[in-house]
């Protein structure tokens, strides 16, 4: 519900939002993205439908699981993964975003702490690759992009539209290979991903954007436990001054200050404790050494009753656990306190204290500082109240939904199609900073060939680069910065090397000429919004002398230019402002063959061949592409070779999924075709009117059979049997009940043609006495046209009541209407006549009298003004458009 009044309120309030004339995409889409469940929001222009709004699942649920299933050669998704997660534990794949860029041993370590039984191998990559019982292995990023695709599914149904574009909410710890993994699922789904973006980035948004921070500024603290992992991020509200029309308007925005986690730590880590508690306990009463652990089935059971048990005690002190043929079909039955769970809990609660404590350290804020704390997650609030020393936390955001919503409104944003009239700043920083190390021949270690590239927290998107004087292809490192924590299951700081080639060659075709300083080698690197480092495009930097004749007047103005240009190369290490700094590519290469005519002389110096010149030194940079080729360090994401793979394998499970729904929907539709049937002839008394007992006979026999089939054989028929059964069913039953409803809308339509036809003389003589004008040979049709139905419809009345009730009927009430409209069409045709216009005729003697005034002025005007008149008309004629036309061409004669 409240979150139902925060979304009224934001959007009748600030959210303003239009479309271009040129629309790119009706709807985009924002997934919150989470170990266990996926929200979806939407933005829709559509009419009639909210502009943003949660999208609800097939169970009618806000939140979708973000869980994957293979059971009898099928694939289930989301809500229907979940139906058989008790059941068949190692057949549904859970935890899959934490999984993705992860080496297979972390990954087999983490199920196994959670008691996950999947069968896990080793790909060609070191990641971990799940093998279904049909012997297929798929990767995370497949399993993560079949999720993706249903969240994608969710929201066009929602919307009754196609949506591409989309933003996807990260945790803020994800690392490089996480981050490109997810992009790659999305790409394997067909989303087009419009930014990746960090939750506490996307709860800010929801926070800020119906507040005003004109009059101060806040900080807030957003906390988050999740299932897995818990983090703080630490976020500065405030508002700058702008001018808008001319006008100077308040414009709020944000800024990410700090940024703190805990891996390990979550809700699930208190659940386990509670199921090994609960483990222990049964083991005891079962006795003969049996451990409840060594049955997979059973401890889904049971993990599926703690998460029950733990929703309960968050507002009890007592709580019960219940869970039938747990194990050799034996009930277990138990009871656990508030206390007893906090006592289990014990270190986890000090530890959920950590990411708070530390971004409050790393800025040099106090807990007074503190505007308000914002919990976006399942957390605990005791721990926090007490170390806060607040009664209370906030609670302006909805936990659930405020990151989905969020980011929705950047996913507006940055769509081509939808903007926001309301603004508010947004300023995200990088969660990890980054080194880089330059290796190759002749390069020493220092600070010039290991630096600090982006520091922790820098702003995204930026780009940067760097030069190095050099003359032999080298490799690019990018690293983690040593000094802070590693992603999680990363556990080298290196994660990318770029072999950068073709600048020996450049080094050896241009060491023989003139050079003016040593070759350099430029790099430019970029971070992203969905903070991805990378190096981009690196470059040599040739400089040559050489002396070039130019005309003295223009000498000073061409040496000031050489000059501006040479204060840029003296550069080192700068943020890039935009493209236009950067010379074309073409433009930047140097070719030999066309060298000696590199040098433009100007217009002037041409035609003027004699002026006196002199012999200038010019420096002419060249900048010369150079190739690089990427390595990816530890699990990497797919190859290319790969991805074609998968994607090929991903479209054909599509196909097999949109058959297998075609079949239940067919199937369905003949289930229900024979139960309606069934009641409709059992229950109508009146169909017997229509019908012979033999033919209603035949047809109940007919829908016994195929009722027998459709529970026997047609189990695991395809859906062109399901459909084939239902035509042969509604090639008998739609005739008969068709004479069903012929038996009471037939007289309808009858008395509806008698009663129009009696007012059409009424019309008739209404049109005599107040439509004089009308053509009378139009009347005159109509009324004949009136006589021929009249005499049509009698004839056929009659036929009717000669025809059997058991076959088809010799008119029906669908032609009777037909005839009516069509003369109803006739009739307000002639109805539309307009009255005429009466004529208005001048007296002959005026008309003769001005006539002879025209011709006494034509006569006595002056020759001369006639003679520039026509001149004139001439003119005009000439320059008229029709004057471009060329004259028809002829033969000589």
């Amino acid at each position: 519900m409240r979150s139902g009044v925060t979304a009224s309120l934001l959007l009748t309030m600030f959210l303003v939002i239009f479309l271009y004339a040129t629309p790119v995409e009706p709807a985009v889409a924002s997934i919150d993205l989470g170990s266990e469940w996926m929200k979806v929001a939407v933005v829709n222009l559509k009419p009639g439908q909210s502009p943003i709004s949660i999208v609800i699942n097939e169970m009618s649920k806000r939140k979708s699981p973000a869980l994957v299933a293979f059971n009898a050669g099928n694939r289930l998704v989301g809500e229907e993964a979940a139906g058989i997660t008790a059941r068949y534990p190692s057949k549904v794949y859970s935890q899959v975003r934490d999984m993705i860029g992860k080496p297979y041993q972390y990954v087999k370590d983490m199920i196994d702490s959670m008691y996950l039984p999947f069968d896990l191998v080793e790909d060609s990559r070191g990641a971990a690759g799940f093998k279904t019982d049909d012997g297929v292995v798929y990767s995370a990023e497949e399993l993560l992009a079949m999720i993706l695709r249903y969240g994608m599914s969710l929201a066009e149904s929602h919307t009754r539209s196609p949506i591409k574009d989309a933003v996807i909410a990260i945790p803020p710890y994800f690392g490089q290979t996480e981050r490109r993994g997810v992009l790659q699922a999305a790409q394997l789904a067909g989303i087009n991903v419009l930014s990746l973006i960090h939750e506490h980035s996307g709860a800010a948004l929801q926070y800020g954007i119906d507040k005003d921070f004109s009059n101060e500024s806040r900080h807030v603290i957003f906390y988050d436990m999740g299932s897995r992992n818990t983090y703080a991020a630490l976020v500065h509200f405030s508002a700058y001054n702008a001018k808008e029309f001319g006008k100077a308007v308040s414009v709020n925005q944000f800024q990410v200050k700090d940024v703190s986690w805990k891996t390990n730590l979550g809700g699930q880590n208190m659940e386990l404790r509670l199921v090994e508690h609960f483990a222990d306990e049964f083991n005891k009463q079962f006795g003969n050494g049996v451990d409840v652990r060594n049955s997979p089935k059973a401890m889904a059971k049971l993990k599926k009753q703690v998460k029950r048990t733990k929703e309960i005690l968050s507002a009890n002190t007592i709580a019960p656990l219940s869970v039938e043929s747990l194990y050799d079909e034996r009930d277990f039955r138990s009871t656990i306190s508030r206390e007893k769970f906090e006592e289990l809990c014990e270190d986890l609660w000090e530890q959920s204290l950590a990411p708070v404590k530390e971004v409050l350290k790393h800025s040099d804020l106090k807990v007074n500082d503190i505007y308000a704390v914002e919990l976006i997650g399942g957390a605990t609030r005791a721990k926090l109240q007490e170390f806060l020393r607040r009664n209370d936390l906030d609670k302006h955001l909805d936990a659930d939904e405020a990151i989905a919503l969020g980011s929705s409104l950047l996913a507006a944003n940055l769509s081509d199609g939808i903007k926001l009239n309301r603004k508010l700043g947004m300023i995200d920083g990088s969660s990890y900073g980054f080194m880089v190390e330059l290796i190759g021949s002749d390069l020493v270690k220092d600070e010039s060939t290991q630096f600090l590239l982006v520091p922790r927290m820098k702003k995204m998107p930026i780009k940067l680069f760097r030069s190095i004087k050099h003359n032999k292809d080298f490799v690019v490192s990018l690293s983690y910065e040593s000094a802070y924590e590693l992603p999680p299951g990363v556990f080298s700081v290196k994660f990318v090397e770029y072999s950068v080639s073709g600048l020996t060659e450049t080094t050896e075709r241009y060491s023989a000429r003139n050079l003016s300083s040593p070759i350099k080698a430029t790099m430019h690197f970029s971070l992203s919004r969905s903070g991805l480092v990378s190096l981009d495009r690196a470059e040599a930097v040739v400089e040559l002398s050489e002396w070039v004749e130019v005309p003295k007047s223009i000498n000073t103005a061409e040496t000031n230019a050489t000059n501006a240009l040479n204060a840029t190369e003296n550069l080192n290490l700068s943020t890039e402002g935009s493209p236009m700094d950067i010379q074309d590519s073409k433009k930047e290469s140097l070719n030999t063959d066309n060298e000696t005519n590199s040098y433009d002389v100007s217009a002037e110096v041409k035609d003027n061949v004699g002026a006196e010149t002199e012999k200038v030194l010019k420096k002419r940079t060249f900048k010369v592409p150079l190739k690089i080729v990427e390595k990816q360090i530890g699990p990497g994401v797919l190859s290319k070779e790969m991805l074609f793979e998968v994607k090929t394998r991903l479209d054909e499970l599509d196909k097999k999924d949109l058959e297998r729904r075609r079949t239940a929907e067919l199937k369905n539709s003949l289930e229900e075709y024979i139960y309606s049937t069934r009641e409709k002839l059992d229950d109508n008394e009146e169909i017997k009117k229509i019908s012979s007992e033999e033919e209603l006979r035949s047809f109940a026999e007919k829908l016994s059979e195929v009722q027998d089939w459709l529970y026997t054989d047609g189990e695991d028929a395809s859906a062109n049997e399901f459909e084939e059964r239902l035509h042969s069913l509604k090639a008998i039953g739609d005739p008969i009940f068709f004479r069903l409803s012929e038996l009471t809308a037939r007289p309808a339509a009858y008395e509806s043609a008698r009663v129009y036809l009696g007012d059409i003389q009424k019309i008739v003589d209404n049109w005599e006495k107040n439509k004089p004008w009308l053509p009378k040979s139009r009347v005159d049709e109509i009324l004949s046209d009136a006589d021929k139905f009249k005499s049509w419809l009698q004839d056929k009345e009659a036929l009717q009541k000669e025809t059997s009730h058991f076959i088809n009927p010799a008119i029906t009430s669908e032609e009777i209407y037909d005839k009516v409209s069509e003369l109803q069409d006739k009739i307000s045709s002639v109805n539309r006549v307009p009255k005429p216009k009466p004529k208005v005729e001048k007296a002959p003697k005026e008309e003769e009298s001005i006539s002879k005034e025209n011709s006494t002025n034509a006569s006595n005007s002056n020759p001369d003004e006639n003679s520039t008149q026509k001149d004139q008309s001439t003119e005009e004629s000439s320059s008229s458009p029709s004057s471009n036309v060329e004259p028809e061409l002829h033969d000589e004669l």
